[in-house]
């Protein structure tokens, strides 16, 4: 396992971050799994074991059931606080109240506690806006983030499922108001999904932002048990949620050149798709969800795989983004600029 230093902080995160998304399955999450305590607790102490120190949840999964399951597991295991880097976020639907949602600082402040209490921890390492709030000011949102860094409850804070101008705009109003600034990046990205590509990555590329990736399979599409033949198999997320949203004759393409390249490395083709992004420059961290002790296994697996240059010119040529505007118009112009002039 290596560990990488998460934006310009001086935080070193494991490659590899513990997904709890399939933990608890109440209501809605059932779907992406439902592991109990006891499941829990073995998957959390193989992955510390395997040398994650990064391990992320948030408080609307289960409804605060998997921040719950994994703080006790934390306390059961006796992991030690001061090796584990705990991230957590708000925004999404906690209850039905007028302020049951959203990233007031009322919401945020309260939250912040029933996270803490939940996790049985005295901070959060990193704690994360869980996407874009249309209603409260941003300068309300990080005034309230802001103080809860200098409270001790947070050490750093971060963002999910943004564009490039919201992020933007959140760090010019955080470097306007001396506002601690987000470090990090929550956000989808796969072989299969490059849209990340056209303007968050530069702009992350750009402010020295670190990059937290979620689905990293597409929501289990890119393990390799689902084709153009085969619906996948039964119980399989994909199966019975099908999310995040994907160009499948895409995905399936990548899976073609996948396989080849799986089989000469003797690996799953789950491993090359992790394998990918863990060569991408710029990613801190990929996150990694699981049902089984078998999956976690094979996605630990993958901080093994070494691509050669072949192997990337192949996966790059199949999943390379077509051309867009302005896209292909500043890469043209970038040209000019290319190369440093010569006096004739």
């Amino acid at each position: 396992m290596r560990y990488r230093l998460l934006g310009r902080t001086g935080l070193y995160v494991s490659e590899l971050c513990l997904g709890t998304m399939t933990y608890g399955g109440r209501g809605f999450w059932q779907a992406i799994g439902s592991l109990q305590q006891t499941e829990v607790e073995e998957q959390i102490k193989a992955a510390f074991e395997a040398g994650i120190n990064f391990i992320d949840t948030a408080n609307v999964y289960s409804l605060g059931e998997s921040e719950r399951l994994l703080g006790a597991a934390l306390k059961t295991l006796g992991l030690p606080r001061n090796e584990l880097v705990i991230a957590t976020k708000a925004t999404g639907i906690m209850s039905e109240l007028p302020n049951g949602r959203g990233q007031s600082r009322y919401h945020l402040f309260n939250e912040v506690d029933a996270s803490l209490a939940r996790l049985q921890l005295e901070h959060i390492d990193l704690y994360q806006l869980h996407g874009f709030d249309p209603l409260t000011p941003l300068e309300e949102s990080l005034s309230a983030l802001n103080d809860l860094v200098r409270s001790g409850k947070v050490r750093y804070v971060g963002l999910c499922n943004m564009s490039a101008w919201q992020i933007m705009k959140a760090l010019a109003i955080s470097e306007r108001e001396g506002f601690t600034k987000f470090v990090s990046v929550q956000a989808y990205y796969t072989i299969a999904g490059r849209d990340l590509e056209r303007e968050v990555l530069p702009l992350i590329e750009d402010q020295g932002l670190g990059l937290m990736v979620w689905s990293p399979l597409a929501g289990g599409l890119l393990s390799g048990k689902f084709s153009r033949e085969a619906p996948g198999p039964e119980g399989a997320r994909r199966t019975n949620f099908d999310f995040p949203v994907v160009d499948k004759e895409r995905a399936f393409r990548c899976v073609d050149v996948m396989r080849g390249i799986a089989a000469q490395h003797g690996v799953t083709v789950a491993q090359i798709a992790l394998a990918w992004l863990l060569h991408r420059p710029r990613v801190s961290s990929v996150i990694i969800g699981a049902k089984t002790m078998a999956q976690l296994a094979d996605n630990v697996a993958a901080t093994r795989v070494e691509l050669s240059a072949d192997d990337a010119a192949a996966l790059d040529t199949v999943s390379r983004l077509a051309p867009e505007y302005p896209g292909w118009m500043l890469a043209m112009q970038a040209q000019y600029r290319a190369k440093p002039p010569q006096r004739p």
